[in-house]
């Protein structure tokens, strides 16, 4: 197994375990403070598995983001545009992006259930569809199948 595979292995495990994490923490009633503080951060977690995949990927296939104030949107730009990831899950993305922004330039105590549970829901859809994404993206270029 090669450098490459072995790093999407990991990036996929770590995500894997915090969505398990995750759904776990939505299980919990009634939900305090700090039970919102956890799901936001694993919110936050796989997002930036997903970003780590993706440039990863990108690198591989010596696709270069330049870094700059935007570079987070160019990141999923440059992935859909190459054929990494369908403009649907993109869209879906986009709300984690935002939700990311928000995560690392906010306060955990402002964090707005209404807004945070409905992407945690949705979470487990949208991180398996990205994984599988990816993963029929590396078949389509020949790589290694995990």
């Amino acid at each position: 197994m090669g450098e490459h595979e072995e790093y999407y292995k990991a990036e996929k495990q770590a995500m894997e375990r915090t969505m398990e994490l995750l759904t776990k923490g939505l299980s919990r009633e009634p939900k305090e403070e700090l039970d919102y503080a956890g799901i936001a951060t694993y919110l936050h977690n796989l997002y930036s598995g997903v970003e780590n995949i993706l440039k990863h990927v990108l690198k591989h296939s010596r696709i270069r983001i330049v870094q700059s104030e935007t570079w987070h949107r160019e990141l999923l730009m440059a992935a859909v545009s190459h054929g990494i990831i369908s403009e649907l899950l993109t869209e879906q993305l986009r709300g984690y992006l935002k939700f990311r922004h928000f995560f690392i330039h906010g306060y955990g105590f402002m964090l707005d259930a209404e807004l945070l549970i409905p992407l945690a829901e949705k979470a487990n859809h949208v991180f398996a569809s990205f994984l599988k994404e990816i993963q029929s993206y590396k078949k389509v270029k020949g790589e290694q199948d995990d």
